[in-house]
């Protein structure tokens, strides 16, 4: 039986800046707009946060059963490592799903009931992204389903459920909290290539080729600084504030195209992490100050 510490690990907390980033981004353009509507905003989070958790153990699970974690490198894998029973994780997993769409059904109800819709189909990209017979994951459209999700459909939606209404500084909120949220993904998947080769999972990064996804890396990162640019161009000049997280990024994108592998690319994650959560935390800040 896992530990509570193994359960925490097997949630994979460095992921949940991911889930945080989305909802600062997207609650800032609110407040810029039209002002915070502080419940919504947690309720978002809850959402958010959720599906996270309940991704990272429905990949757990799902890559535990097909043999994939058998020789992983990198945070430890709760059914891959034997800690813990493929049908616990499993259930772990549709509690946090569970969670999510209480938050969620919250959030429709006050709202728009369409946005139900929206959630089931989070939901079903979930599991589906290495779950079922043909999981998308293993055919290397991760990184689409993360940009989407994490990005467009998280920030946009924040926003939307605080204003009720469509703005495009959203949309460029969206962009760049999506295109560091597939960096995440990217390096992650370039760390494991070899592995990944053997077991058959046809990630974007193995279907690529290690040059270039250094270069996808590298040209991500450039795209969400891109997207600080056009937030402030169409909202206020302090969203500038947002390109503090080249800090960090930068780092990362030092290691990345400097031909780092295996477990030296596991810092990268973190790196990415922390630069996303500070791009979104300073665009929020600054559209707090120029609203």
């Amino acid at each position: 039986m896992a530990t509570p510490a193994q359960w925490l690990a097997g949630s994979r907390p460095r992921t949940l800046p991911a889930a945080v980033a989305p909802v600062l981004a997207g609650t800032g353009v609110a407040a810029y707009v039209d002002g915070v509507v502080w419940w919504k905003a947690l309720l978002a989070l809850v959402v958010s946060l959720a599906l996270q958790v309940a991704v990272n153990y429905a990949n757990d699970y799902s890559d535990g059963v097909r043999g994939t974690d058998a020789d992983r490198v990198g945070p430890m894998r709760l059914v891959g490592s034997g800690a813990a029973a493929a049908g616990s994780v499993k259930r772990a997993a549709f509690l946090a799903f569970g969670v999510a769409g209480i938050a969620g059904l919250a959030l429709a109800a006050t709202t728009a009931w369409w946005l139900v819709a929206v959630g089931v189909v989070c939901v079903v990209a979930a599991w589906f992204y290495t779950g079922g017979s043909k999981p998308y994951g293993y055919l290397g459209l991760g990184e689409v389903m993360v940009f989407v999700f994490f990005g467009l459909v998280a920030v946009v939606g924040t926003t939307y459920v605080q204003t009720e209404s469509w703005e495009w500084p959203a949309l460029y909120a969206a962009v760049g909290v999506g295109a560091l949220a597939c960096a995440i993904l990217v390096a992650n998947n370039l760390r494991d290539i070899p592995t990944d080769t053997v077991a058959g999972k046809r990630t974007l990064a193995v279907r690529l080729g290690e040059p270039r996804t250094r270069g996808f890396f590298a040209l991500l990162v450039l795209a969400a600084a891109v997207a600080v640019v056009a937030v402030a161009v169409a909202t206020t000049w302090w969203a500038l504030l947002g390109l503090g997280f080249l800090l960090p990024a930068g780092r990362a994108v030092s290691t990345v195209t400097g031909g780092a592998t295996g477990p030296a690319l596991i810092p990268v994650l973190q790196q990415v992490g922390v630069a996303e959560l500070l791009w979104a935390a300073l665009v929020a800040l600054g559209l707090l100050l120029g609203g």
